[in-house]
Protein backbone atom coordinates (compact mmCIF):
# COMPACT_ATOMS: atom_id res chain seq x y z
CA UNK A 1 0.00 0.00 0.00
CA UNK A 2 1.34 3.45 -0.93
CA UNK A 3 1.96 6.11 1.22
CA UNK A 4 -1.26 8.20 0.12
CA UNK A 5 -3.44 5.23 0.56
CA UNK A 6 -2.55 4.88 4.30
CA UNK A 7 -3.17 8.54 4.76
CA UNK A 8 -6.24 11.19 3.38
CA UNK A 9 -5.38 13.88 1.49
CA UNK A 10 -5.65 16.06 4.71
CA UNK A 11 -3.36 14.00 6.95
CA UNK A 12 -5.90 12.40 8.74
CA UNK A 13 -5.32 8.42 9.30
CA UNK A 14 -7.38 6.55 7.78
CA UNK A 15 -7.47 3.70 10.54
CA UNK A 16 -9.40 7.18 11.98
CA UNK A 17 -12.34 6.17 9.98
CA UNK A 18 -12.78 2.32 11.45
CA UNK A 19 -13.67 4.17 14.88
CA UNK A 20 -16.59 2.93 16.80
CA UNK A 21 -18.58 5.85 15.59
CA UNK A 22 -18.07 4.84 12.16
CA UNK A 23 -19.02 1.29 12.88
CA UNK A 24 -21.96 1.84 15.02
CA UNK A 25 -23.16 4.49 11.87
CA UNK A 26 -22.92 1.53 9.56
CA UNK A 27 -24.60 -1.26 12.01
CA UNK A 28 -27.21 0.82 12.53
CA UNK A 29 -27.58 1.75 8.75
CA UNK A 30 -27.75 -1.76 7.85
CA UNK A 31 -30.22 -2.45 10.52
CA UNK A 32 -32.28 0.37 8.91
CA UNK A 33 -32.51 -1.56 5.54
CA UNK A 34 -33.38 -5.42 7.10
CA UNK A 35 -36.17 -2.99 9.40
CA UNK A 36 -37.43 -2.06 6.32
CA UNK A 37 -37.23 -5.38 4.07
CA UNK A 38 -39.30 -7.09 6.85
CA UNK A 39 -42.16 -4.60 7.39
CA UNK A 40 -45.24 -6.51 6.89
CA UNK A 41 -47.74 -5.37 4.01
CA UNK A 42 -51.08 -4.48 5.15
CA UNK A 43 -52.17 -3.19 1.56
CA UNK A 44 -51.19 -2.70 -1.79
CA UNK A 45 -48.77 -0.07 -3.24
CA UNK A 46 -49.93 2.64 -4.34
CA UNK A 47 -52.15 4.30 -1.41
CA UNK A 48 -50.82 1.63 0.39
CA UNK A 49 -49.96 1.82 4.15
CA UNK A 50 -47.50 -0.84 5.90
CA UNK A 51 -47.56 -1.75 9.40
CA UNK A 52 -47.33 2.08 11.15
CA UNK A 53 -45.27 3.56 7.58
CA UNK A 54 -46.95 6.33 5.72
CA UNK A 55 -45.57 8.36 2.64
CA UNK A 56 -44.93 11.15 5.54
CA UNK A 57 -42.06 8.72 7.42
CA UNK A 58 -40.15 9.02 3.79
CA UNK A 59 -40.54 12.56 3.53
CA UNK A 60 -39.22 12.61 7.13
CA UNK A 61 -36.51 9.97 6.10
CA UNK A 62 -35.59 12.47 3.18
CA UNK A 63 -35.29 15.28 5.31
CA UNK A 64 -33.31 13.59 7.70
CA UNK A 65 -30.88 12.78 4.88
CA UNK A 66 -30.72 16.44 3.21
CA UNK A 67 -30.32 17.89 6.99
CA UNK A 68 -26.98 14.97 7.47
CA UNK A 69 -25.60 15.49 3.64
CA UNK A 70 -25.55 19.60 4.62
CA UNK A 71 -24.41 19.22 8.01
CA UNK A 72 -21.46 17.19 6.90
CA UNK A 73 -20.95 19.35 4.15
CA UNK A 74 -21.01 22.81 6.85
CA UNK A 75 -18.53 20.89 9.16
CA UNK A 76 -15.71 20.20 6.06
CA UNK A 77 -16.11 24.03 5.33
CA UNK A 78 -15.56 25.09 8.89
CA UNK A 79 -12.88 22.53 9.39
CA UNK A 80 -14.80 20.59 12.24
CA UNK A 81 -14.60 17.43 9.53
CA UNK A 82 -11.91 16.28 7.57
CA UNK A 83 -12.86 15.88 3.92
CA UNK A 84 -12.22 12.14 4.24
CA UNK A 85 -14.88 12.13 7.50
CA UNK A 86 -16.99 14.59 5.70
CA UNK A 87 -17.45 11.86 2.54
CA UNK A 88 -19.01 9.17 4.70
CA UNK A 89 -21.25 11.95 6.48
CA UNK A 90 -22.19 12.64 3.29
CA UNK A 91 -22.61 8.76 2.41
CA UNK A 92 -24.55 8.15 5.20
CA UNK A 93 -26.89 10.65 4.22
CA UNK A 94 -27.11 9.82 0.73
CA UNK A 95 -28.39 6.24 1.84
CA UNK A 96 -31.42 7.44 4.36
CA UNK A 97 -32.62 10.45 1.58
CA UNK A 98 -32.50 7.17 -1.16
CA UNK A 99 -34.71 4.94 1.59
CA UNK A 100 -36.66 7.84 1.89
CA UNK A 101 -37.82 8.28 -1.21
CA UNK A 102 -37.87 4.64 -2.35
CA UNK A 103 -40.80 4.59 0.84
CA UNK A 104 -42.09 7.93 -0.07
CA UNK A 105 -43.09 6.63 -4.00
CA UNK A 106 -43.91 2.46 -2.93
CA UNK A 107 -46.16 4.58 -0.33
CA UNK A 108 -47.81 7.25 -1.80
CA UNK A 109 -51.16 6.82 -3.52
CA UNK A 110 -50.79 6.46 -7.59
CA UNK A 111 -51.91 9.49 -9.38
CA UNK A 112 -55.25 8.39 -11.20
CA UNK A 113 -56.27 11.09 -13.56
CA UNK A 114 -59.13 11.70 -16.41
CA UNK A 115 -58.29 11.86 -20.17
CA UNK A 116 -59.93 15.54 -19.80
CA UNK A 117 -56.73 16.32 -17.54
CA UNK A 118 -54.36 15.85 -20.22
CA UNK A 119 -52.72 19.67 -21.32
CA UNK A 120 -53.60 18.52 -24.97
CA UNK A 121 -54.29 15.95 -26.93
CA UNK A 122 -52.17 12.20 -27.58
CA UNK A 123 -52.60 12.86 -31.01
CA UNK A 124 -49.67 15.77 -30.65
CA UNK A 125 -47.34 13.44 -28.84
CA UNK A 126 -45.51 11.96 -32.13
CA UNK A 127 -45.53 16.07 -33.13
CA UNK A 128 -43.34 16.49 -30.26
CA UNK A 129 -41.28 13.56 -30.28
CA UNK A 130 -40.52 13.93 -33.80
CA UNK A 131 -39.26 17.93 -33.12
CA UNK A 132 -38.08 17.61 -29.93
CA UNK A 133 -35.56 14.82 -31.70
CA UNK A 134 -35.28 16.94 -34.75
CA UNK A 135 -34.23 19.98 -32.65
CA UNK A 136 -31.74 17.89 -31.09
CA UNK A 137 -30.11 16.20 -33.98
CA UNK A 138 -29.85 19.26 -35.51
CA UNK A 139 -28.63 21.40 -32.87
CA UNK A 140 -25.88 18.33 -32.29
CA UNK A 141 -25.00 18.83 -36.07
CA UNK A 142 -24.61 22.45 -35.48
CA UNK A 143 -22.67 22.46 -31.89
CA UNK A 144 -20.47 20.19 -33.41
CA UNK A 145 -19.43 21.44 -36.54
CA UNK A 146 -18.95 25.07 -34.93
CA UNK A 147 -17.89 23.84 -31.60
CA UNK A 148 -16.21 20.49 -31.34
CA UNK A 149 -15.49 19.99 -35.00
CA UNK A 150 -12.54 17.62 -33.93
CA UNK A 151 -14.33 15.56 -31.84
CA UNK A 152 -17.28 14.05 -33.84
CA UNK A 153 -18.28 11.48 -31.48
CA UNK A 154 -19.70 14.65 -29.43
CA UNK A 155 -22.19 14.81 -32.55
CA UNK A 156 -22.40 11.31 -32.47
CA UNK A 157 -23.72 11.22 -29.11
CA UNK A 158 -26.40 13.76 -29.80
CA UNK A 159 -27.66 12.14 -32.97
CA UNK A 160 -28.35 9.10 -30.93
CA UNK A 161 -30.10 10.79 -28.62
CA UNK A 162 -32.31 12.67 -31.02
CA UNK A 163 -33.18 9.56 -32.42
CA UNK A 164 -33.94 7.63 -29.42
CA UNK A 165 -36.62 10.30 -28.90
CA UNK A 166 -37.71 10.48 -32.55
CA UNK A 167 -37.53 6.62 -32.46
CA UNK A 168 -41.22 5.86 -31.34
CA UNK A 169 -43.13 8.18 -34.15
CA UNK A 170 -39.95 6.86 -36.96
CA UNK A 171 -41.36 3.52 -36.21
CA UNK A 172 -44.61 3.68 -34.61
CA UNK A 173 -45.93 0.26 -32.89
CA UNK A 174 -42.95 -1.62 -33.30
CA UNK A 175 -41.45 -2.96 -29.91
CA UNK A 176 -38.79 -5.44 -31.48
CA UNK A 177 -37.56 -3.41 -34.45
CA UNK A 178 -33.79 -3.37 -35.35
CA UNK A 179 -33.28 0.22 -34.77
CA UNK A 180 -34.23 0.20 -31.02
CA UNK A 181 -32.27 -2.17 -29.76
CA UNK A 182 -28.92 -0.71 -32.12
CA UNK A 183 -29.93 2.90 -30.33
CA UNK A 184 -30.39 1.23 -26.88
CA UNK A 185 -27.43 -1.09 -27.26
CA UNK A 186 -25.25 1.21 -29.30
CA UNK A 187 -25.86 4.54 -26.91
CA UNK A 188 -23.47 3.03 -23.66
CA UNK A 189 -21.04 1.55 -25.90
CA UNK A 190 -20.67 5.17 -27.59
CA UNK A 191 -20.72 6.64 -24.65
CA UNK A 192 -17.97 4.41 -23.11
CA UNK A 193 -15.80 5.54 -25.98
CA UNK A 194 -16.80 8.95 -25.03
CA UNK A 195 -14.82 8.19 -21.84
CA UNK A 196 -12.28 6.47 -22.79
CA UNK A 197 -11.16 8.96 -25.00
CA UNK A 198 -10.95 11.82 -23.30
CA UNK A 199 -10.87 11.09 -19.45
CA UNK A 200 -10.12 7.35 -19.24
CA UNK A 201 -6.00 8.28 -18.36
CA UNK A 202 -7.42 10.81 -15.17
CA UNK A 203 -10.20 8.28 -13.95
CA UNK A 204 -7.93 5.78 -13.46
CA UNK A 205 -6.04 7.78 -11.18
CA UNK A 206 -8.53 9.20 -9.42
CA UNK A 207 -9.66 5.02 -8.56
CA UNK A 208 -6.37 4.63 -7.22
CA UNK A 209 -7.51 6.65 -4.59
CA UNK A 210 -9.43 3.96 -2.34
CA UNK A 211 -11.74 6.40 -0.90
CA UNK A 212 -12.53 8.16 -4.23
CA UNK A 213 -13.35 4.67 -5.43
CA UNK A 214 -15.47 3.24 -2.21
CA UNK A 215 -17.50 6.29 -2.42
CA UNK A 216 -18.23 6.36 -6.08
CA UNK A 217 -18.93 2.55 -6.11
CA UNK A 218 -20.99 3.22 -3.13
CA UNK A 219 -22.97 6.20 -4.73
CA UNK A 220 -23.53 4.08 -8.12
CA UNK A 221 -24.72 1.16 -5.94
CA UNK A 222 -27.09 3.88 -4.92
CA UNK A 223 -28.49 5.40 -7.61
CA UNK A 224 -29.02 1.74 -9.51
CA UNK A 225 -31.19 0.69 -6.43
CA UNK A 226 -33.31 3.70 -6.64
CA UNK A 227 -33.80 3.69 -10.08
CA UNK A 228 -34.89 0.26 -10.18
CA UNK A 229 -37.30 1.00 -7.08
CA UNK A 230 -39.12 4.42 -8.52
CA UNK A 231 -39.13 2.24 -12.02
CA UNK A 232 -41.29 -0.97 -10.43
CA UNK A 233 -38.63 -3.50 -10.42
CA UNK A 234 -37.80 -3.56 -6.91
CA UNK A 235 -39.93 -3.34 -4.45
CA UNK A 236 -41.15 -4.89 -0.96
CA UNK A 237 -44.50 -3.42 -1.71
CA UNK A 238 -46.54 -6.05 -3.45
CA UNK A 239 -49.41 -5.13 -5.32
CA UNK A 240 -53.18 -6.39 -4.92
CA UNK A 241 -53.67 -9.38 -6.18
CA UNK A 242 -49.74 -10.86 -6.44
CA UNK A 243 -49.41 -14.43 -5.56
CA UNK A 244 -49.28 -15.86 -2.32
CA UNK A 245 -46.55 -18.57 -3.43
CA UNK A 246 -43.00 -18.09 -4.52
CA UNK A 247 -43.67 -17.49 -8.16
CA UNK A 248 -40.93 -16.96 -10.94
CA UNK A 249 -41.78 -16.20 -14.43
CA UNK A 250 -40.51 -14.64 -17.81
CA UNK A 251 -42.11 -11.83 -19.54
CA UNK A 252 -41.92 -9.59 -22.28
CA UNK A 253 -41.56 -6.41 -20.76
CA UNK A 254 -41.61 -2.53 -23.24
CA UNK A 255 -38.63 -0.35 -21.31
CA UNK A 256 -37.15 1.91 -23.54
CA UNK A 257 -38.33 1.68 -26.93
CA UNK A 258 -37.99 -1.76 -27.47
CA UNK A 259 -39.33 -4.96 -25.83
CA UNK A 260 -36.78 -7.14 -22.96
CA UNK A 261 -37.65 -10.87 -22.02
CA UNK A 262 -37.94 -9.44 -18.46
CA UNK A 263 -37.40 -12.33 -14.78
CA UNK A 264 -39.74 -11.16 -12.72
CA UNK A 265 -39.87 -13.30 -9.12
CA UNK A 266 -42.25 -12.75 -6.32
CA UNK A 267 -41.38 -13.57 -2.86
CA UNK A 268 -44.81 -12.80 -0.84
CA UNK A 269 -43.25 -14.19 2.68
CA UNK A 270 -40.19 -11.80 2.70
CA UNK A 271 -42.57 -9.51 1.05
CA UNK A 272 -40.03 -8.50 -2.33
CA UNK A 273 -40.67 -8.39 -6.28
CA UNK A 274 -37.59 -8.26 -8.34
CA UNK A 275 -37.53 -7.90 -11.93
CA UNK A 276 -34.13 -8.29 -14.51
CA UNK A 277 -33.86 -7.46 -17.90
CA UNK A 278 -30.67 -6.56 -20.05
CA UNK A 279 -32.56 -3.20 -21.20
CA UNK A 280 -32.86 -2.05 -17.56
CA UNK A 281 -30.34 -3.90 -15.19
CA UNK A 282 -27.27 -4.04 -17.48
CA UNK A 283 -27.90 -1.25 -20.04
CA UNK A 284 -29.68 1.48 -18.86
CA UNK A 285 -29.35 1.50 -14.96
CA UNK A 286 -26.27 -0.88 -14.06
CA UNK A 287 -23.75 -0.48 -17.33
CA UNK A 288 -24.70 3.51 -17.88
CA UNK A 289 -26.34 5.44 -15.27
CA UNK A 290 -25.32 4.21 -12.36
CA UNK A 291 -21.50 3.96 -13.56
CA UNK A 292 -21.75 7.65 -14.96
CA UNK A 293 -22.87 8.96 -11.17
CA UNK A 294 -20.57 6.92 -9.29
CA UNK A 295 -17.58 8.16 -11.72
CA UNK A 296 -18.58 11.47 -11.23
CA UNK A 297 -18.98 10.78 -6.96
CA UNK A 298 -15.53 9.63 -7.20
CA UNK A 299 -14.37 12.28 -9.11
CA UNK A 300 -15.90 15.23 -6.26
CA UNK A 301 -14.50 12.46 -3.44
CA UNK A 302 -11.10 13.03 -5.23
CA UNK A 303 -11.06 16.57 -5.30
CA UNK A 304 -12.36 16.84 -1.72
CA UNK A 305 -9.51 15.17 -0.08
CA UNK A 306 -7.13 16.92 -2.29
CA UNK A 307 -8.64 20.40 -1.65
CA UNK A 308 -8.99 20.81 -4.90
CA UNK A 309 -12.15 22.43 -7.36
CA UNK A 310 -13.54 20.19 -9.20
CA UNK A 311 -16.34 21.10 -12.36
CA UNK A 312 -18.12 23.92 -12.26
CA UNK A 313 -17.99 24.85 -8.80
CA UNK A 314 -16.53 24.47 -5.61
CA UNK A 315 -17.07 21.47 -2.81
CA UNK A 316 -20.23 22.88 -1.34
CA UNK A 317 -21.51 22.50 -5.30
CA UNK A 318 -19.70 19.38 -5.75
CA UNK A 319 -21.78 17.93 -3.14
CA UNK A 320 -24.89 19.17 -4.84
CA UNK A 321 -23.87 17.63 -8.18
CA UNK A 322 -23.40 14.45 -6.25
CA UNK A 323 -27.05 14.52 -4.84
CA UNK A 324 -28.84 16.15 -8.08
CA UNK A 325 -26.99 12.98 -9.87
CA UNK A 326 -28.92 10.32 -7.51
CA UNK A 327 -31.93 11.90 -8.03
CA UNK A 328 -32.47 14.21 -11.32
CA UNK A 329 -31.74 11.32 -13.33
CA UNK A 330 -34.77 8.94 -12.41
CA UNK A 331 -37.21 10.80 -10.23
CA UNK A 332 -39.52 11.44 -13.41
CA UNK A 333 -41.88 8.84 -12.00
CA UNK A 334 -41.59 10.76 -8.78
CA UNK A 335 -42.41 14.32 -10.44
CA UNK A 336 -46.26 13.92 -10.04
CA UNK A 337 -46.67 12.21 -6.40
CA UNK A 338 -44.54 15.00 -5.18
CA UNK A 339 -46.72 17.80 -7.16
CA UNK A 340 -49.76 16.07 -5.41
CA UNK A 341 -47.95 16.34 -2.11
CA UNK A 342 -46.94 19.96 -2.62
CA UNK A 343 -49.70 21.66 -4.88
CA UNK A 344 -52.70 19.48 -5.66
CA UNK A 345 -54.08 17.20 -7.98
CA UNK A 346 -55.04 19.89 -10.54
CA UNK A 347 -51.46 21.06 -10.61
CA UNK A 348 -49.89 17.71 -10.24
CA UNK A 349 -51.95 16.07 -14.09
CA UNK A 350 -50.26 18.17 -16.44
CA UNK A 351 -46.78 16.70 -15.16
CA UNK A 352 -48.19 12.97 -14.94
CA UNK A 353 -49.23 13.43 -18.99
CA UNK A 354 -45.95 14.67 -19.94
CA UNK A 355 -43.78 13.07 -18.10
CA UNK A 356 -44.83 9.45 -16.69
CA UNK A 357 -47.37 8.74 -19.30
CA UNK A 358 -45.68 5.99 -21.16
CA UNK A 359 -46.97 7.74 -24.54
CA UNK A 360 -44.95 10.80 -24.25
CA UNK A 361 -41.93 11.26 -25.37
CA UNK A 362 -40.54 13.46 -22.60
CA UNK A 363 -40.00 9.97 -20.52
CA UNK A 364 -37.07 8.75 -22.48
CA UNK A 365 -36.13 12.45 -22.49
CA UNK A 366 -35.69 11.99 -18.81
CA UNK A 367 -33.33 8.81 -19.17
CA UNK A 368 -31.22 9.25 -22.49
CA UNK A 369 -30.74 13.29 -21.12
CA UNK A 370 -29.45 12.12 -17.92
CA UNK A 371 -26.48 9.94 -19.57
CA UNK A 372 -25.41 12.80 -21.64
CA UNK A 373 -25.69 15.28 -18.15
CA UNK A 374 -23.57 12.79 -16.62
CA UNK A 375 -21.31 11.98 -19.49
CA UNK A 376 -20.62 16.12 -20.30
CA UNK A 377 -20.33 16.32 -16.02
CA UNK A 378 -16.99 13.84 -16.50
CA UNK A 379 -15.68 15.41 -19.34
CA UNK A 380 -16.12 19.28 -18.58
CA UNK A 381 -14.40 18.58 -14.64
CA UNK A 382 -11.77 16.60 -16.30
CA UNK A 383 -10.91 19.44 -19.01
CA UNK A 384 -11.58 21.83 -15.76
CA UNK A 385 -9.22 20.09 -13.86
CA UNK A 386 -6.54 19.95 -16.75
CA UNK A 387 -5.99 23.69 -17.55
CA UNK A 388 -2.89 24.98 -17.03
CA UNK A 389 -3.99 27.25 -13.92
CA UNK A 390 -5.00 23.89 -12.11
CA UNK A 391 -3.40 22.04 -9.87
CA UNK A 392 -1.19 19.40 -11.28
CA UNK A 393 -1.71 17.05 -8.18
CA UNK A 394 -5.59 16.09 -8.74
CA UNK A 395 -4.78 14.33 -11.86
CA UNK A 396 -1.91 13.77 -14.37
CA UNK A 397 -1.98 16.42 -17.38
CA UNK A 398 -2.58 13.78 -20.29
CA UNK A 399 -3.23 14.46 -24.03
CA UNK A 400 -6.64 14.32 -24.85
CA UNK A 401 -7.03 12.00 -28.01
Amino acid sequence: MTAEEQQTGDGYDESALRSPAVRSALVALIALLFALASVPVASAHGGARTAGLTQWHGVFAIGLGVVAISAAVLCKRLGYLSPTRALYGVSVGLVVAAVGAILFEGLAPDPVYAAQSMPFERSWYPLLSLAVGLAITVGSLAVGWFRWPNRPRYTFLGITVGLWIAYPTLVPDSYSHPLGYALVLGTPVLVGYVLWIDVWSVLRTVLRDPIARRFGIGVGLLVGLFFLSVSGYLTVFLEEGAPHETTVAVLPVIYQLVTWPTVEVVLPHVPLFVAASVGVVVVVVVGTLSVLVGLNAALVARSWRLEERTGMAGSTAGTGAVVGSCTCGCCGPLIAKVAVLAAGPSVAAPLYWVFVDSASPLGSLFVVASIVLFTGSLVYSVETARRPERSSEVVPVDRIM
